[in-house]
């Protein structure tokens, strides 16, 4: 299957099931083994794994291949290999603490949304001349409308950083603890091994 094909099938795949801030990076010159690597969020572990589950599903109809599915029996990060392309099905807490756009990010691949292809088709036909007074109106929506999803991107990227970071915090207060009661106090262990006179 086609590259372009292979990663429209899973773009639309994980638009249906509303996977948040999907990306798509070309890695053709950073791996020999995958061409792209497709990054989606999903906001429990149920919907990760229906994420993945869509995407593997939508492939196989439409001829591709699926060589495995890892991560499911969690559902934080889960991995469908695709031979050509890999997706990255991931929670925000843990894609913000890996940071695979980061790693895989130096080409980013944009794509139009598959509503906004019958879109591009309808702006090369001449409007009609009542709908001149409509476009203004239309613009200034589109404006409120991108401005929102920044305030609302943002405070996901937020959201995501601060559940990172208690994640984190609960696991140092964890192993803390453990280390506490692991070893006794300094003082009693220095008179356990004063002698007794």
């Amino acid at each position: 299957m086609d590259i372009k094909k292979l990663q429209r099938v899973i773009v639309d795949a994980l638009e249906d099931v509303k996977a948040q801030d999907i990306a798509v990076f070309n890695t053709t010159t950073l791996s020999d083994l995958f061409d792209r690597v497709i990054l989606a969020s999903g906001t429990s572990n149920r919907q990760t794994r229906a994420l993945a589950a869509r995407v593997v599903e939508k492939v196989k109809e439409a001829g591709g291949e699926v060589i495995s599915v890892e991560g499911e029996d969690t559902g934080e990060w889960v991995l469908v290999d695709l031979g050509d392309a890999v997706v990255h099905v991931m929670q925000p807490a843990v894609r913000a603490y890996y940071g695979l756009e980061e790693i895989w990010g130096g080409k980013p691949v944009r794509m139009k949304r598959a509503e906004e292809a019958p879109a591009a088709a309808e702006k090369a036909a001449p409007p009609p001349r009542k709908a001149a007074s409509r476009k203004s109106s239309t613009a200034s929506s589109a404006a409120e409308t991108t401005a929102s999803a920044a305030k609302r991107a943002a405070a996901g990227k937020t959201a995501a950083k601060k559940a990172a970071a208690k994640t984190v915090k609960k696991t140092v207060k964890k192993t803390a603890a453990k280390t506490a009661t692991a070893r006794p106090p300094a003082k009693r262990a220095a008179k356990k091994a004063a002698p007794r006179a």
